[in-house]
């Protein structure tokens, strides 16, 4: 009889599941969600890695970058996450023209405001991302619903950090479980798996758990957000092969007044 290679704590990730002996046919359940017609297909493929395998830098099937990592960057991907992420970037470069919009959406349980949830939005604003987030984002007797729902739809991307204390919050149908039904609706969604794994998250939310996305049992929270902040970062590329952020809708109206003046 086939054992599992992880019968304590679970498996890591969705691709060592994949390939456990034991839990291999098991996992092969969780595949296409059909009966969901309402949710795009591409959104929805099984994933078949956490995405990803060991820490970057070379580690094991890191050899890949997407097209929009910039010349020289010194982030490397799997091939499962460059398909993983490119429908997400697709979205990004479709609300490029809508300057005011935030970069990403931090969906986060309560308990993890000052832990994890701050870490990750601590990272992504020191790489420059713009970043929705509930403890600096929701005033003093703002409506936290209201602020809630504007914030999902001002900003390009929805992550979504899952940890213990999520996953325990979301049963009780909360803010969390609002902001997720939310985001799973939309082909904006990047899952961050942080020390919990992919099966559990699937005994929680079989459509979450079916989305790709990134785990920091693969690679440090800082790396995490290094790809995330590719992953949203707008760029122009000029004719001789630099490259320059997208600046230039914000910039239109004082390059007009500009060129007015003389």
């Amino acid at each position: 009889m086939a054992r599992c290679t992880a019968p304590v704590r679970g498996h890591r990730s969705a691709s060592a599941a994949a390939n456990c002996p034991a839990c291999g046919r098991r996992y092969g359940r969780y595949g296409g969600y059909s009966g969901y017609g309402s949710y795009s297909p591409s959104s929805y493929s099984p994933s078949r890695s956490s995405v990803g395998s060991r820490s970057s830098g070379g580690g094991s099937g890191r050899s890949t970058k997407p097209r929009w990592s910039q010349a020289g960057s010194s982030v490397w991907y799997t091939p499962e996450e460059v398909r993983a992420l490119t429908p997400v970037r697709n979205s990004v470069e479709n609300l490029a023209k809508q300057p005011d919009l935030r970069d990403v959406f931090l969906c986060h349980a309560w308990d993890d405001r000052q832990g994890p949830a701050k870490e990750l939005h601590d990272l992504l604003e020191s790489r420059g991302v713009s970043v929705w987030f509930s403890e600096k984002d929701v005033g003093l007797g703002v409506p936290l619903l209201r602020a809630i729902d504007k914030g999902l739809a001002n900003s390009r991307v929805g992550i979504v950090l899952v940890t213990p204390a999520l996953l325990r919050r979301l049963p009780a149908e909360g803010i969390a479980d609002k902001e997720l039904s939310a985001l799973l609706a939309r082909d904006r969604l990047v899952p961050i798996v942080h020390e919990t794994t992919y099966e559990a998250l699937r005994e929680v939310s079989p459509l979450l758990g079916s989305r790709s996305g990134l785990s920091t049992a693969e690679e440090p929270m800082a790396e995490v957000a290094a790809k995330l902040a590719e992953l949203v970062a707008l760029y122009l590329c000029c004719p001789h092969g630099f490259a320059i952020q997208m600046w230039l809708p914000v910039m239109a109206p004082l390059l007009l007044l500009i060129i007015l003046s003389y």
